[in-house]
C-alpha cells in the first residue's frame, strides 16, 4: 500500500503534472500570440519594402519609359490571379496592391504591383528570411518551455512533498485504528493551518469518541456478564431441583443452559477486549485432539486426517483450539447445511458446511458480535466466531472465513509453528 503511494499514480506526481500541464497551456496562448504577432509584423515589414521596391521601380518606369531591372512589366491577362483579383479590388488610379505567394516549403514571395496604362508594374520581395526567423522563434519557444518544465516539476513535486507527507501519516493512522489501535491519533504535525489539518482533527476526534463509545460497550458487557452470573447460579440450582420427567421444567432447564451459555461468552469476550487471555503452549496431536473435540460435540461431523508427512504434534494451547474449533462446527451446524466436514492438513484445520456461505457483509467487515447478517443462516448473537477469532489472536494463528465455489461455508484455521507472544483479541 504505501508503495502504491509513492508511484506515478501519488499525489504529488497529480499535482505536478496540473502544473505542467498549466505551464504547457500559458506557454501554448502566449506563443500562439507571439507566433500571430511576428508573424504579422513580418507581413507588414515584407509588404512595406515591396512597396518601397515597386514605387523605386514606378519612378525610374516614369523617368526612362523601360521596364526596371528590379520589376516586372506584365500584360493584364499574364498577372496571377489573387495579384488580379486585389488589383481590381483597388480601382484608383495608382493603387497599389499586393499578394503573399506562400507554397511550403521553399517558396514565400511578397508581390506588390501596379497599373501603369494597359500594362501592370510588379515587383517581389524573398520572405524566406522572416519566415526562418519566425521557425527559430517557434523552436525558442518550445525549448524554453521544455527547459521551464524541466524546473517547476520537480519544483511542483517538492513543494508538495510535505502535504504528501501529512496525507500519508493520516493514512497510517486510520489504517492502525482500523486494525484495533483505537489510541492512534494523526495530531497536528507542522504549523499548516489548512484542510488537511481541518480532516487530521476531525479523524482525530471521530477516533476519540469510537474509542469512548467501544470503551463504554465493553465495560457495559463485562458488567452485565458479571452482574448475571449472581442469579444465573440461582437460576441453575433451581433448574436442578425441579422434577426430571416434566416436560415444562425441562424447557427451563434449556432456557437457563442458554442463557449460562450466553453470559460465558460475554465473559470469555470481554477478557479477550481487556487483553487478559494468555496462551499456554503444549505439544498437541493435532488429529487427534480434533477428533476427540468433534467426536464430544455430539454433532454428525466428518472428520478427515490428510497425511502430508508433516509433523503429527503441533506446540499450541490445546483448550483454545478446542474452543475455536467447538464454535466453528457449532456455527456450521446452527447456521449452515449437511454435511459438515473438518479437515486436518498439517497445522491447518478446514470447517467446511454445504448451506448458504458466510454473508458478504460478514466477509467483508469481519464477524461483529450480536450481529446476524444473513436470514438464511438462522438466528443468532454473532458471539460464536468473534470468540473463535479472538482465540485465534492469542494463539497466534490466523482465521480465515470464506465461501466455496460449489455452495457452502469454509472457515480455516492457521495455526503458527512456533508459540507467537499472546496479543489482544478483536476490539469488535
Amino acid at each position: 500500500m504505501a508503495r502504491r503511494f509513492r508511484g506515478l499514480r501519488a499525489l504529488r506526481w497529480k499535482i505536478a503534472a496540473l502544473t505542467a500541464a498549466a505551464c504547457c497551456a500559458v506557454a501554448a496562448v502566449i506563443g500562439l500570440l507571439v507566433h500571430d504577432a511576428t508573424a504579422e509584423r513580418n507581413l507588414r515589414a515584407g509588404r512595406d519594402r515591396a512597396y518601397a521596391q515597386l514605387h523605386a521601380a514606378e519612378q525610374e518606369y516614369a523617368r526612362t519609359g523601360e521596364r526596371p531591372a528590379a520589376a516586372e512589366l506584365m500584360a493584364r491577362d499574364e498577372v496571377p490571379e489573387p495579384l488580379a483579383r486585389d488589383l481590381a479590388a483597388h480601382d484608383a488610379p495608382g493603387a497599389y496592391a499586393d499578394w503573399y505567394d506562400k507554397k511550403d516549403p521553399n517558396w514565400y514571395w511578397m508581390w506588390a504591383a501596379v497599373r501603369t496604362g494597359d500594362q501592370v508594374l510588379a515587383v517581389r520581395t524573398d520572405m524566406s528570411g522572416e519566415v526562418r526567423g519566425l521557425q527559430l522563434l517557434d523552436r525558442s519557444i518550445v525549448k524554453a518551455v521544455l527547459a521551464a518544465l524541466t524546473v517547476v516539476i520537480p519544483l511542483a513535486a517538492l513543494a508538495t512533498e510535505p502535504m504528501n507527507r501529512r496525507l500519508r501519516h493520516g493514512a497510517r493512522t486510520a489504517r492502525k485504528i482500523a486494525e484495533g489501535d483505537l489510541d492512534a491519533r494523526v495530531g497536528r504535525r507542522g504549523r499548516a493551518r489548512d484542510e488537511i489539518t481541518e480532516m487530521s482533527a476531525a479523524m482525530d476526534s471521530m477516533a476519540g469518541a469510537l474509542h469512548q463509545r467501544l470503551e463504554t460497550e465493553k465495560r457495559f458487557t463485562a458488567d452485565v456478564a458479571h452482574e448475571l452470573r449472581t442469579p444465573l447460579m440461582g437460576l441453575v440450582t433451581a433448574g436442578g431441583l425441579l422434577p426430571q420427567d416434566d416436560e415444562v421444567a425441562d424447557l427451563v432447564r434449556d432456557q437457563i443452559h442458554t442463557l449460562r451459555t450466553l453470559t460465558e461468552d460475554l465473559l470469555e469476550i470481554s477478557r479477550l477486549d481487556a487483553g487478559a487471555e494468555r496462551a499456554r503452549f503444549d505439544d498437541v496431536p493435532l488429529g487427534e485432539l480434533v477428533t476427540d473435540v468433534v467426536r464430544r460435540g455430539g454433532t454428525s461431523t466428518d472428520v478427515h486426517i490428510e497425511d502430508t508427512g508433516a509433523p503429527r504434534t503441533v506446540r499450541t494451547d490445546p483448550r483454545r483450539v478446542e474452543r475455536i474449533l467447538g464454535n466453528l462446527v457449532t456455527n456450521a451446524h446452527r447456521h449452515g447445511g449437511a454435511p459438515v466436514q473438518v479437515t486436518v492438513t498439517g497445522t491447518r484445520i478446514t470447517v467446511r458446511d454445504h448451506g448458504p456461505g458466510f454473508p458478504e457483509d460478514l466477509l467483508t467487515h469481519g464477524p461483529r458480535r450480536f450481529h446476524t447478517a444473513a436470514a438464511e443462516r438462522g438466528h443468532g448473537h454473532g458471539l460464536g466466531l468473534t470468540i473463535a477469532l479472538g482465540q485465534a489472536a492469542v494463539l497466534g494463528a490466523q482465521l480465515t472465513l470464506s465461501n466455496a465455489p460449489d455452495q457452502g461455508a469454509v472457515a480455516t484455521l492457521e495455526l503458527a509453528t512456533a508459540p507467537a507472544r499472546s496479543v489482544r483479541g478483536p476490539g469488535c
